[in-house]
């Protein structure tokens, strides 16, 4: 006969007619497992193991990647349909087979085991773990939570954006950024940061006059921008024109401080800004004013101390 034309089904038959690599099959089926892990889960030595492993690798049922010095396999996670009805026909059989629920408790244990290691670095790191997660994840790791609260169809607008540092975070998790600043040389800047993004546009504008269609956006931010405009009740109107009906507002900005150098080295014109001022100001410009909150200070920076305060368009039938 042909073997070319045999069923796909019994090329796997010789995989799975040995007992220790349907055992190896059913515990990895759960969690993924290292050589030396699966040797004590099934309590045999590693030439064994590793052997049968090679078998189940070489036809597809198992799958290894590198993770420094181990290299943890664990069941493909999508068998092809031949595979998957052999395997429930199998595993069917072993459900009762004493040798695999004493696997199957002794991998729970070394489950537990990596539990205990994890939880007893973190006891003995407690002291550390900022350090630790900064040198490993970054400083901004903290907040990467909150961009899964954006809304994936919202189009928002980075007025003042500078070099485009909250428009590069922000780019992958919405639909559309638009990033608004007056000077040439920071849009360039911008640009290049930006240059692989596909959904982020670019308008030269002042605050005050934004290049922007009315009701055009979803969410504002001015981050660091309304100490350096003029008239903050002027660009705050622009901003409610812009944004939708229930659009939202983030200004982020400098406290009020006394650091006059300040102004005159970087062109300040307000000094920062006071919850009643800047309330004041959001009020005359027809946006609801949320709450003024203090943000906590960065021990190594030394500019003023920060706010944030949101805002949001009223819908018409508000």
């Amino acid at each position: 006969m042909n073997t070319a034309t045999l069923p796909p089904v019994l090329g796997h038959l010789g995989t799975l007619g040995d007992v220790t690599r349907c055992r190896l099959l059913a515990v990895l089926e759960r969690r993924e497992f290292s050589v030396s892990e699966l040797c004590q889960a099934l309590q045999l030595p590693q030439p064994t193991v590793s052997r049968h492993l090679r078998v189940l690798a070489d036809d597809g049922w198992v799958a290894s990647r590198a993770d420094g010095t181990r290299r943890p396999y664990r069941r493909v996670d999508e068998l092809a349909p031949d595979q998957a009805r052999l395997w429930d026909v199998v595993r069917g059989q072993l459900t009762e087979d004493a040798r695999l629920r004493e696997d199957r408790e002794r991998a729970d244990a070394v489950l537990a085991l990596r539990r205990d290691r994890s939880r007893d670095f973190f006891s003995a790191s407690a002291d550390r773990w900022d350090e630790i997660r900064a040198e490993l994840y970054g400083i901004r790791a903290d907040l990467l939570p909150l961009f899964g609260l954006l809304d994936p169809t919202w189009i928002v607008a980075d007025l003042g954006a500078g070099t485009g540092v909250l428009s590069a975070a922000v780019a992958p998790f919405v639909s559309r950024v638009i990033v608004v600043d007056r000077s040439p040389e920071m849009l360039a800047a911008a640009r290049e940061r930006l240059s692989g993004a596909l959904n982020v546009g670019f308008r030269e504008g002042e605050v005050e006059c934004l290049p922007l269609d009315d009701a055009s956006v979803d969410v504002a931010v001015l981050s660091l921008v309304l100490h350096h405009v003029t008239e903050p009740s002027q660009a705050l109107a622009e901003v409610r024109r812009v944004l939708r009906p229930g659009g939202r507002l983030v200004v982020v900005d400098m406290r009020e401080h006394d650091r006059a150098e300040m102004s005159e080295e970087m062109g300040h014109q307000w000094p920062g800004f006071g919850s009643e001022r800047l309330t004041r100001f959001l009020v005359e410009s027809g946006l609801e004013p949320g709450p003024f909150v203090p943000l906590p200070p960065d021990p190594d920076a030394r500019g003023p101390l920060l706010f944030l305060q949101g805002a949001r368009r009223p819908r018409s039938s508000d």
